[in-house]
């Protein structure tokens, strides 16, 4: 029904009609409401909101609302997409919509609002990074608002007052909008006549005009003037306001909502490097936050409005080199004082600290990152200042007040700190009466640790580095933004299980579980990354208030990141948290196989499906005569010539144990890993995995084929099983892993102003694209790792403008490795992305990097973002080490040593004005928007007109 009275059920005394309209199109039992500030709207209650109604107008279908308000009313108010019962289906994007009526509204009027559903790619350039950084703010600031009246009476039977309202968040300093159309009052399309829109607040542009009804049908166009006097008319087809002249209550005033400005799309570049690959002459053995502001500065000079990082956060959980590892946090609030400047710490430090530093500068300045010499030495020599001013910070207002806005992470932080460190290990199971965190022991710990106590200067240390971290890493944010460069985070799908968070909100996750990815372009046997998986339910609870903070405290320093394994929000790849691999997993959330279902498609053997089958002649064939003393060291024979795993190795880190530790160990010395990996498909010989919480439901085992567990069923058992196996993974979770990812994605991006990527890459369900599409969340593409099943490489020029494209990623080989790495797949990429017959070099010369590199400039990918290597890899100078060294990580290693360095510094990087000048051609020619670009007559990307061009109809 459409509400048509006030929410108070009284007719004002001096009331009038709000007619809205919005042409959207909705699925079978949607429906469309407006929820807003007022009580007419709801009051932001969506099931007491304005119910729109269809109708169809030509070939659209228009959603209307009728309600009668006082004549002064002005509100905020949504759309939102609704079922039958009023529950949120979708919502559109952006900032609320404010309406304020037309000045000399009277009695009885009817006001037409016609708008159109706030797309959420629109939204974007309302984001921090474009807002704040890009097309900064603070110049739109000091922009004077402008009040919109009427300064003509009007004739009530031949006049009607029409509002044009646009935004315009790309507007340079000092620009204006106008309106130009068909009639005398837009100028008959000279744009110097046009109607001046007024600045109305942000972005917003506004003015009024009173239109006669026999000049309707107008159409018009939005265009910018620059202060110069130049003009850039908008893109794209006429646009048109018209009215219904037989309607017996014709509306008197039209507000036209017209979104935003449609102008070029606009694109930019940037370069992504680890925080620890980064090399300068002051570093210790580490890029360090400060390092930032270098390269910022080279960011700008090269043309890119982007620096992305990976993780940043505190990972010393295990006190050794596998800490290096960036996406297995100790903490998702705490910096890592593996990136502090400890010649920053102070004004006043020692002549021996001093040459202390220099020698161990020289000392750690190798070729890779040594992880634990560099941690425990800037921590010791920051301990040194740390005792000498510790004071002064400490009762300094800006530490107390950083301890006081940080206090509800830092100090659980400083007390994890110091309890890992007092027993030996982060994992706080081990922690005696402290591994349960509580108010309780937190009051126990505070008297512990309390001032006068001899652990006190223990956990006022840590507060010390992350104090220093913060103001660090700030300053160099606050450079980052100054230049208009965009620095952008990378928020880790997962934490370390031994970790602060685990420890402070053990219920919001699964720690019998591990998180990982099925087997993908990265690793045939999927991945086990060790994270335990998340408790959506119970992190539902307080609207994922975690979540939220997590984003709150990446935008201190960010203002755009990139969602690590965005398939994660939709499902995760659950493992056993004895599983070593990660391939014998299943999704969750997903839709089982039933115990019924199976029953009901002739499938009854359960266990002959979901324990490890094991056959003589299997362990003949792989084992070989060898067979009869693994069959004594790790099985049973239950029944003749089969056999199942002993209970103390029926788990694939069990098996690891028992290989390690066996008296036989001596006879496989040199066949160690076979072994393990001959065990390993023995006990993932299996067609079905049995639930460990209910016995009565199963999954599919992914590539369940491959096996011979498979290939000795029955034909009929085959065909049901090849069935249900497309069916749970590429049919009957769409629905449920939509609906998952609608619940927790929104919370993520609303909970911060920052722009947002998705990692987009792996096992892709058909769900994802159109909920990131409609979400306005930034997909990746990589040129080898194609979506199109069809194509062994992917074709830039064919990508969507929503994403972000790159020849490789910190997960692959650099594209030089690439390259030189498979004769026969580079023949083909020779062959059929840069079109040629002719046999390619064997080594990627720089000729070939140019190539790839251009082919993602020219992308109409919103963001072309490098690695650092492959820009570098455009000179012959920078390509003398082994193109195999700059691999960042090895996905099929669970034990990575995260290490790689640039073997330049940035100071040198800065000097060389070739390399620079190389990639900002390469960002000019592409039409890509570069900091400090000066476009003549338009402003930042928008389209060049003379006024020739514009006086007449376009």
């Amino acid at each position: 029904m459409v509400s048509s009275g006030s929410a108070s059920g009284k007719k004002s005394l001096n009331t009038v009609t709000l007619l809205f309209k919005l042409p959207y199109y909705t699925q079978w039992g949607q429906s469309l409401l407006i929820a807003g500030s007022e009580s007419a709207l709801g009051s932001w209650n969506v099931k007491q909101g304005l119910s729109l109604s269809p109708v169809h107008q030509d070939n659209e279908l228009i959603w209307l609302g009728r309600v009668s308000v006082a004549a002064g009313f002005t509100c905020e108010y949504s759309y939102y997409v609704v079922d039958d019962n009023k529950n949120v289906l979708r919502w559109e994007s952006g900032e609320k919509r404010k309406l304020v009526l037309p000045q000399g509204i009277k009695e009885g009027d009817v006001v037409e609002i016609r708008d159109w559903w706030q797309d959420a790619s629109e939204a974007l350039f309302f984001r921090s990074a474009f807002k704040n950084v890009i097309f900064n703010a603070t110049e739109n600031a000091k922009r004077e608002l402008q009040s919109v009246s009427l300064n003509k009476s009007l004739d009530p039977e031949a006049d009607i007052v029409v509002q044009f309202v646009i935004s315009c968040p790309r507007l340079g300093s000092g620009s204006t909008v106008v309106v130009t159309g068909s009639n005398p009052q837009l100028g008959r399309w000279c744009a110097q006549d046009g109607l001046k829109l007024s600045y109305v607040g942000d972005s917003f542009w506004k003015a009024n005009c009173v239109l006669r009804k026999s000049e309707f049908p107008v159409k018009y166009k939005y265009c910018k003037f620059s202060q110069a006097g130049n003009s850039s008319l908008e893109l794209g087809p006429n646009r048109e306001v018209d009215v219904d002249l037989s309607s017996p209550k014709q509306s008197r005033y039209i507000v036209l909502s017209d979104g935003a400005l449609r102008d070029a799309p606009w694109r930019g570049a940037g370069v992504a490097v680890p925080m620890f690959s980064i090399r300068s002459d002051e570093d210790l053995g580490v890029g360090e936050f400060l390092d930032l502001k270098l390269l910022v500065d080279w960011a700008v000079n090269s043309g890119f409005h982007l620096v992305q990082l990976l993780p940043i956060n505190d990972t010393s959980v295990h006190g050794m080199w596998w800490d290096s590892y960036p996406y297995s946090s100790l903490s998702v609030f705490a910096l890592h004082p593996l990136y502090l400047r400890v010649q920053a710490l102070s004004d006043a430090i020692p002549a021996d600290v001093k040459e202390e530093i220099q020698q161990v500068k020289k000392q750690l300045d190798k070729k890779d990152v040594d992880y634990e010499a560099t941690l425990s030495t800037k921590l010791s020599i920051a301990r040194k200042i740390f005792n000498l001013e510790k004071d002064k910070v400490l009762n300094s207002s800006s530490f107390k007040q950083f301890l006081s806005e940080n206090e509800e992470w830092l100090k659980p932080y400083a007390a994890f700190c110091f309890l890992r460190d007092f027993f030996e290990t982060s994992d706080h199971s081990q922690w005696g009466r402290f591994s349960q965190f509580s108010k309780e022991k937190v009051l126990e710990l505070k008297k512990l640790v309390s001032e006068g106590t001899l652990h006190h200067d223990v956990v006022c240390f840590h507060y010390y580095v992350q104090y220093h971290l913060y103001m660090q890493l700030s300053e160099a944010a606050a450079y980052a933004r100054k230049k208009k460069v965009i620095l952008k985070g990378d928020l880790p799908i997962g934490v370390d299980r031994n970790s602060v968070d685990t420890w402070v909100y053990p219920t919001l996750f699964r720690m019998n579980t591990a998180t990982g990815a099925p087997p993908d372009y990265f690793d045939k046997n999927g991945q086990n990354w060790g994270f335990p998986t998340y408790n959506w339910e119970e992190m539902s609870k307080d609207n994922y208030g975690w979540w939220r903070a997590r984003l709150t405290q990446m935008s201190k320093y960010f203002t755009a990141y990139r969602i690590d394994h965005i398939l994660g929000f939709f499902r995760i790849w659950e493992l056993p948290d004895h599983a070593a691999t990660g391939l014998v997993g299943k999704f969750r959330p997903s839709i089982p196989l039933s115990q019924e279902e199976l029953l009901s498609e002739g499938l009854w053997d359960f266990d002959r499906m979901s324990r490890p089958y094991i056959r003589q002649e299997i362990l003949e064939e792989k084992f070989g005569s060898f067979w009869t003393v693994i069959a004594a060291d790790f099985l049973n024979e239950y029944q003749k010539q089969r056999y199942e795993f002993r209970e103390e190795c029926n788990t694939e880190k069990n098996i690891i144990v028992k290989i390690k530790t066996s008296p036989e160990k001596s006879l496989w010395l040199e066949k160690e890993d076979s072994i393990r990996r001959g065990l390993f498909d023995l006990l993932q010989n299996i067609v079905l995995i049995r639930d460990p919480e209910d016995s009565t439901k199963f999954y599919p085992r992914f590539n369940l084929e491959d096996t011979s567990s498979f290939s000795d069923l029955d034909e009929h058992s085959k065909n049901v099983l090849r069935r249900l196996y497309h069916d749970y993974y590429f049919a009957r979770q769409e629905n449920l892993w939509r609906q998952n990812a609608l619940k927790t994605l929104p919370v993520l991006l609303n909970s911060s102003d920052m722009l947002a990527c998705g990692e987009d890459l792996g096992l892709i369900p058909a769900c994802v694209h159109p909920v990131m599409q409609e979400l306005g969340l930034i997909g990746l593409r990589i040129q080898r790792m194609p979506n199109e099943p069809n194509l062994e490489f992917g074709i830039p020029s064919q990508y969507s403008y929503m994403t972000v494209c790159a020849p490789s990623c910190h997960d692959c080989s650099t594209l030089r490795a690439w390259w030189e790495e498979d004769e026969g797949r580079r023949s083909r990429f020779y062959k059929t992305v840069v079109g040629s017959d002719e046999e390619p070099p064997s080594r990627c010369t720089p000729e070939v990097v140019h190539f790839i590199v251009q082919q993602h400039f020219d992308a109409p990918s919103m963001w072309a973002i490098f690695p650092l290597q492959d820009l570098l890899a455009l000179k012959d100078k920078y390509t003398t080490r082994p193109a195999a060294e700059e691999t960042i990580n090895d996905p099929t290693n669970p034990k990575h040593y995260w290490r790689f360095r640039v073997h330049v510094t940035l100071e040198s990087l800065l000097d060389d004005k070739d390399i620079q000048a190389t990639i900002k051609d390469l960002v000019t020619s592409s039409g890509r928007s570069f900091p400090g670009e000066k476009v003549e007559g338009a402003d930042e990307s928008g389209e060049k007109l003379s006024m020739v061009q514009l006086n007449g109809k376009p």
